[in-house]
């Protein structure tokens, strides 16, 4: 599916929320959108690797990595594992690496940055809870939208108007 978020914003103007301006697209999809699933991780993709291991077909993984710039919480591996589970994209708030691979992988993913360093693997983190970043609150269950103009959450799904 091809999302628009301008056209989107247009269409639902009273249900949209848009994300501040600070985000990348690092995936091989230009568009997607999807049903939220959060993580709360902060330089530790523990929970991002256990997640992107589960179906995720219609959802949008949504990390809190509370924008730390020193480490990537998603790299080449754990992006395939979640495009072959069906995942429609990532949202990372920090830093994502093998961006090359990531460029050429059937999944959405927008980032703040790149960074080669990978994370410690405490398992630490929490799941489905609600986060807020770049001005906007993310909750589980609600759905995020997201292309090269930008993301938007909603508190339900939206269709492409025409």
């Amino acid at each position: 599916m091809q999302y628009v978020t301008p056209d989107l914003c247009d269409a639902y103007p009273d249900l949209v929320q848009a994300v501040e301006p600070m985000f990348a697209n690092f995936g091989g999809r230009d568009s997607f959108g999807g049903q939220i699933v959060t993580i709360k991780c902060h330089e530790d993709n523990s929970l991002v690797k256990e997640q992107v291991d589960q179906p995720g077909e219609g959802k949008v993984l949504v990390v809190d990595g509370g924008g730390s710039l020193r480490r990537a919480l998603l790299g080449d591996m754990l992006a395939e594992k979640a495009a072959k589970n069906g995942w429609e994209g990532i949202v990372v708030y920090g830093c994502v690496r093998d961006v090359d691979m990531l460029a050429q992988t059937d999944l959405g993913v927008q980032a703040l940055a790149s960074h080669p360093m990978k994370t410690d693997k405490r398992g630490i983190g929490d799941l489905n809870v609600v986060v807020a970043f770049a001005g906007v609150t993310f909750h589980p269950g609600h759905y995020v939208y997201a292309d090269n103009n930008g993301i938007i959450v909603s508190p339900q799904p939206l269709s492409m108007p025409g």
